[in-house]
């Protein structure tokens, strides 16, 4: 089965838009300096976020979670033409790095990237947000969707990543594993949430796209 999997999604792959040059590298080039390397978004993801950010045409996008700026960037393909991305990355050693690629693309006066915590940026941020992705740290993504919808603009568009968490949020969860306890407790809750409508993709890891219906 996973060896069928990876076989529709090399074949998904093929048959999408190419990718972008810069990406590639900017991919390739995480997975040779980084740790952990496959948390970058990647061909496949990037694009259906490009897809969805153009589709919206989004003047304000806000991400949490920028590591070294691959969905960013697909992100910010999307804006409008007096469009802004606000990042947050709390981890400072990858500033330099998406910042130089940033740059390469043309992007630095189109993306405002903030190191910090979420938690204290956020509130901060005089923007309504018609775009926002969520793909930080999984014990925080309950609290990261409370901080972020207020400042989203009905009919905008919340997405979740890494919501299906390698198949682990249909296991039995070990005591001690707080980041899939996080993930399980965010789905059930925006499930019932009665503020937005929500469909889970089956993409790479799960990306949970939600609409704002009401405040």
């Amino acid at each position: 089965m996973i060896k069928a999997d990876k076989i529709l999604d090399q074949y998904v792959i093929d048959h999408i838009e190419d990718e972008d040059p810069l990406l590639v590298r900017l991919y390739r080039k995480t997975y040779v300096r980084m740790v952990n390397g496959r948390m970058c978004s990647g061909h496949l993801q990037g694009s259906l976020l490009t897809l969805l950010s153009k589709l919206i045409r989004p003047t304000r996008i806000l991400e949490i979670g920028t590591y070294t700026g691959y969905s960013a960037l697909c992100l910010a393909k999307g804006l409008s033409d007096n469009g802004l991305l606000y990042t947050i990355e709390i981890n400072e050693e990858f500033k330099q790095f998406a910042a130089e690629f940033f740059e390469e693309a043309g992007m630095s006066d189109k993306i405002i990237h903030h190191i910090g915590d979420a938690e204290d940026i956020v509130p901060q941020l005089d923007e309504m947000f018609d775009l926002v992705f969520i793909d930080a740290d999984k014990r925080k993504y309950l609290t990261h969707y409370n901080l972020v919808f207020p400042k989203v603009k009905i009919g905008g568009i919340i997405i979740a990543d890494n919501t299906l968490w390698a198949g682990k949020i249909v296991e039995k969860v070990v005591r001690t594993d707080e980041q899939t306890k996080g993930v399980i407790q965010f789905n059930d809750f925006v499930k019932a949430d009665p503020r937005v409508e929500t469909f889970m993709i089956p993409i790479r890891d799960g990306m949970t796209v939600l609409r704002k219906i009401s405040d």
